[in-house]
């Protein structure tokens, strides 16, 4: 494809991942119907629509999927070419990561973010869901995702890995803890059973609803819990813990920055051990910026001592 630059690569990937031509278009500084053009030039010469067009915006098709994969590819080559020989100055860097509601992995893009304060740079952390997370690095949004692994998850998730072309590299074991407010009833114990909280609300993170068990962050299947709670993000989470007497589960430990110093955390009764790690494409190369957001995550796991 001669007419297929880097430029025009770029637009794809803009569209794709604000579903929208008119967003993109305004964050690319190009006009609507002149973006609109380029992409129709585009699957005209491809032979395939990229994108569905509906009432709400815009998203791949699959075959648009499968092809956007690849121009990531190409682009991530391109800007290592960029970075080690054609740049004679600074250029802006781009990174994205996904992850479960993880406190290490916060710490983890802090430091990162604090790497590189006097780079320019358009970095991003997505704190969502399993399938989110899959999906994000299958289709290179993502360049890592940060999951776990446990006995309940793992036979799927593996297979899924395969067809997704994506690699899971173990981090560390990890133990499940309990997250409670300090003024909670059951507080003062060194260790909690899952009988003993049966009383009190649950919360989980939400999760689409067609997504099965295996691709949720819950370690606990929600649906025998009396005292249900779903939230949507950390903050919200916290301030019910706080709240109403309620608990979560959670692989991560406390850090005083992120949840400050009126939550506890206690360590779950007879509950088998995750493995944390991370996902990336098989065909996505890890860069600098991969590699010392991988080293930061090790050091704020040992750091937090997630084994005990």
């Amino acid at each position: 494809m001669n007419s297929l630059t880097l430029q025009k690569m770029r637009y794809l990937v803009s569209i794709a991942e604000n579903g929208s031509i008119t967003k993109a278009a305004r964050l690319l500084f190009v006009s609507q119907p002149s973006l609109t053009k380029t992409i129709h030039e585009i699957e005209d010469e491809l032979g395939f629509p990229i994108f569905d067009r509906t009432r709400t915006g815009i998203r791949l098709t699959r075959n648009g999927e499968e092809f956007l994969v690849y121009v990531r590819q190409v682009l991530d080559h391109a800007d290592i070419l960029q970075e080690k020989y054609l740049t004679s100055g600074p250029r802006k860097k781009q990174y994205c990561v996904s992850t479960l509601h993880y406190s290490f992995a916060v710490q983890a893009f802090i430091v990162l973010v604090r790497k590189h304060q006097d780079d320019e740079f358009d970095f991003s952390i997505r704190e969502t869901q399993m399938g989110e997370i899959i999906e994000d690095v299958s289709t290179m949004r993502s360049a890592l995702g940060v999951i776990y692994l446990n006995d309940s998850n793992e036979k799927i998730l593996k297979k899924t890995f395969k067809e997704r072309d994506l690699v899971f590299t173990e981090i560390s074991e990890a133990s499940p803890r309990i997250f409670m407010s300090i003024n909670h009833p059951l507080a003062h114990n060194e260790s909690l059973s899952m009988e003993d909280l049966q009383d009190f609300p649950y919360v989980s993170f939400e999760h689409k609803e067609h997504d099965s068990f295996y691709l949720t962050e819950e370690m606990l299947n929600a649906l025998d819990k009396s005292r249900h709670i779903r939230v949507r993000d950390r903050a919200t989470l916290y301030d019910l813990l706080m709240g109403v007497n309620a608990y979560t589960l959670t692989h991560s430990t406390l850090h005083p920055e992120l949840t400050g110093t009126k939550i506890t955390a206690i360590p779950l009764k007879n509950r088998g051990r995750a493995r944390i790690g991370i996902i990336h494409h098989r065909n996505r190369l890890l860069g600098r910026l991969s590699t010392f957001f991988i080293e930061q995550l090790h050091h704020f796991i040992t750091k937090q001592n997630l084994n005990t």
